[in-house]
């Protein structure tokens, strides 16, 4: 159970409300891999009646950040080094290198501009203290601008499904293998080969970036 509250009242839609409230307890930890989560629990820390809250920890199942055992019921997720090297890296390679690919041969500068204000935003929080949790928020959209601007439907349906764990190891990698100052830089650099038109260097910088995470880390968040 988290030890946290939100921050701020429900909106319209508690379920949201729930729903990032307890994405963000698992990526910060708080959750941790086994815990438990007890629909009567949650509903009475948090206010919001259990129906919100059931739909909430469903919806974290369909993301791959909750299993549901019968007779136990939910709990969190782990995410082991194996899922990321052999499951999570491979289908991103495969999605990105196609997507850079096809970036760098149109070069939308509607799309340049987008990533160029999210390397910015990396660099001002990298220089305010580097939370991870937001300079993770901004990698999965740096990488989602350019999924989406390759143009396939079902390449960007898969990223989707894998980005709630994509963004689950980014929180619990990234400090061990990057400063919080070396996430923008890489990404400037991913930026860079992109202007350049140069396929196969946007090929090897994007794949090259990827493998970052084939590293040794952690056995689980």
């Amino acid at each position: 159970m988290p030890t946290s509250m939100p921050t701020s009242a429900p909106p319209a839609s508690r379920r949201e409300w729930i729903l990032n409230w307890l994405r963000q307890a698992i990526a910060d930890g708080e959750l941790k891999p086994g815990d438990r989560l007890v629909e009567r629990e949650l509903s009475a820390r948090s206010g919001v009646s259990r129906g919100p809250v059931r739909e909430a920890i469903m919806i974290l199942e369909q993301e791959g950040l909750v299993v549901t055992h019968p007779y136990r019921g939910a709990e969190v997720a782990g995410i082991t080094q194996r899922e990321v090297r052999e499951v999570l890296v491979p289908i991103r390679l495969i999605i990105e290198r196609f997507a850079f690919r096809e970036v760098a041969e149109t070069r939308p500068p509607e799309l340049l501009d987008r990533l160029e204000g999210i390397v910015a935003q990396m660099a001002d929080a990298a220089a305010a203290g580097g939370s991870a949790e937001r300079l993770a928020d901004l990698d999965v959209a740096f990488h989602e601008a350019v999924i989406a601007a390759g143009g396939h439907a079902q390449a960007l349906q898969i990223w989707r499904t894998i980005q709630p764990r994509v963004r689950a190891y980014f929180v619990r990698d990234a400090p061990s293998h990057a400063s919080p100052e070396e996430i923008p830089r890489q990404h400037r650099a991913l930026l860079s080969a992109l202007r350049s038109g140069e396929v196969e260097e946007v090929e090897r910088a994007a794949a090259g970036h990827i493998e970052t995470y084939l590293g040794p880390g952690s056995p689980d968040v």
